[in-house]
């Protein structure tokens, strides 16, 4: 368990269902599940590579949900762990459902979360991971069925990235900068990193609209978008998880034939 939760065991599996969700559209369960069991070997690996190289700070600051930097798990085990869970992610990435196009796409989304940890979270092209990471995570599936990724879909995916990426640094953006860490976030400030993730939401909610039909998806977005004013930091990025449980799902159900095009 303090593995996993080494892992950012709530946002990977976050990322794992929105992948599975996608997979079953275009593809029938066996095929699904390994996709969301490929996605969640990749969010392993971004997760745990985070706490490896926060961990100087995370002792610093006294995080005591911090398994690594609390001494409840040791670097060498999670180490050990990361390198398991890279072989499977390259593996099933490469020789799995998603294919070698699909499967060379995830792997590079994963890379630059990978990439995030080591350098591009200290400096102010700290949202560029997640543009790629989160377009490049629907845009795998799509291309596992041999079909061109809508344009649409890549936007909606890097906009979510954009949005994930905002809200998640909030709650300890102060700290980070006396950490010496000076991504976007931290040079925009708090009111600023809410402001860019909730417009993002409602951009997404607008092109979904226009796709599926769902003007309800706007007035959620304008809901959340009150909510991450107003509801303390540390839920800030938990309403940017639920906007995206809830867009993929009315997606999924609604407009499933949207997501691929003749390739």
């Amino acid at each position: 368990m303090r593995l996993l939760k080494t892992s950012h065991l709530g946002p990977t599996m976050v990322v794992t269902t929105v992948a599975y969700l996608l997979a079953i559209q275009l593809w029938w369960e066996g095929p699904a599940l390994v996709i969301a069991f490929t996605v969640f070997t990749g969010q392993l690996c971004v997760g745990w590579t985070n706490d490896l190289v926060d961990r100087d700070i995370d002792r610093a600051e006294g995080r005591t949900n911090k398994p690594i930097a609390s001494g409840q798990i040791s670097v060498k085990t999670v180490r050990s762990a990361t390198y398991v869970a890279l072989g499977f992610c390259i593996a099933f990435s490469l020789f799995g459902p998603l294919g070698i196009q699909g499967g060379a796409v995830h792997l590079l989304g994963v890379g630059f979360g990978v990439a995030y940890n080591f350098y591009f979270k200290k400096t102010i092209l700290s949202p560029l991971p997640f543009l790629i990471a989160f377009s490049a995570l629907p845009s795998c599936i799509v291309l596992s069925k041999k079909s061109t990724v809508p344009v649409w879909l890549l936007i909606s995916g890097a906009l979510f990235g954009l949005a994930i990426h905002f809200s998640n640094v909030v709650k300890d953006l102060e700290a980070d900068r006396t950490a010496g860490i000076n991504g976007a976030p931290q040079k925009v400030g708090i009111r600023g990193s809410v402001t860019i993730g909730g417009l993002s939401l409602i951009v997404i909610s607008l092109i979904l609209n226009s796709v599926v039909n769902a003007k309800m998806l706007i007035a959620i977005a304008i809901v959340a978008l009150i909510l991450l004013f107003t509801l303390p930091r540390k839920f800030t990025f938990w309403v940017v998880m639920a906007m995206a449980l809830i867009d993929v799902g009315v997606l999924v159900t609604s407009g499933a034939h949207s997501l691929v095009m003749p390739a």
